[in-house]
């Protein structure tokens, strides 16, 4: 299956956010990192977070963890370049993390026109392993090559909340919350020497052909093996037969549409908010496909 990287471009420049036209321009070698990071500081603020939509379904303008870690995904885009506001974000997150080293799923919103409703409903009295793991997996690939980032309390601290969270799961978890735990073991696999067992333990509760329906969401909305595991030669991908990842990474090509993008198959909450999910995912496709070997 063939992937139209001029079609993509396209796509880029009519519909996607600048930050993400950034990131792409970096996939092709075709920009530096300052432009990148320029692009997200639009979304910072003074108190060393993100916000302002960089989360698309979460349009309120304070520092939230779903936007960090999107910014956590331009940092490591940047590799192996430090981006200075790095260490700054962890700050942030040590600030509003709950006493146990959770994050909450979400912090209370100033403005709730065009963010989603698990946004506006959530409890910021309680930790969320959801959150804290995504956002800790990104810091951790950021820390691959940013030493105040791996030596951050805060890192510490959701590492070993999400480790013991892991490990209390006794039953099939919520199809985000195992996707994201999944990526966080593989995040810590080189250095916790437990995440290779909780790894074994969480994999039993995903099926052979990596396809986890996710509840409440759309008809089509699923977890897919390349959401697991998109990166090739690490633990996450013995989760899976190769034919099963070979079968999703020609599954992720043809998603691309007849305008160069590639689509969403959750719900979205704004119109805005659908196009910054389509050129977010567009960079995604293009760089999974590009570490595996396809473009």
């Amino acid at each position: 299956m063939n992937v139209d990287l001029s079609a993509a471009e396209a796509f880029m420049a009519a519909h996607a956010r600048v930050l993400d036209r950034r990131r792409f321009e970096l996939l092709l070698n075709r920009t530096d990192p300052a432009a990148a990071l320029a692009a997200l500081d639009g979304y910072r603020n003074p108190d060393g977070g993100y916000g302002w939509g960089l989360e698309p379904d979460l349009r309120s303008p304070e520092s939230q963890p779903g936007a960090a870690l999107h910014a956590f995904e331009v940092f490591e885009d940047i590799a192996p370049v430090i981006a200075p506001n790095a260490s700054a974000l962890c700050d942030w997150l040590e600030s509003v993390s709950l006493p146990d080293g959770g994050l909450p799923f979400a912090l209370p919103l100033t403005v709730t026109a065009g963010t989603a409703p698990w946004w506006k409903e959530a409890d910021p009295s309680v930790s969320a392993l959801q959150t804290t793991a995504v956002t800790a997996a990104a810091a951790w690939r950021v820390a691959a090559h940013d030493p105040a980032v791996a030596a951050h309390p805060w890192l510490e601290r959701a590492t070993r909340y999400c480790l013991r969270a892991i490990e209390a799961i006794d039953r099939a978890p919520l199809a985000y919350v195992l996707l994201f735990a999944v990526r966080f073991l593989d995040a810590v696999y080189d250095t916790r020497p437990e995440a290779a067992d909780l790894l074994r333990r969480l994999g039993k509760y995903v099926p052979a052909d990596g396809r986890v329906r996710v509840e409440g969401g759309t008809e089509q909305e699923m977890v897919r093996p390349l959401d697991f595991a998109p990166y090739p030669d690490r633990p996450a991908r013995d989760l899976f037969d190769p034919a099963v990842i070979s079968a999703d990474l020609d599954r992720l090509a043809a998603l691309q549409q007849d305008d160069g993008g590639w689509i969403v198959d959750y719900a979205t909450i704004s119109p805005a908010g659908s196009l910054d999910w389509r050129g977010h995912t567009t960079v995604r496709a293009v760089d999974i496909l590009r570490r595996n070997g396809r473009l």
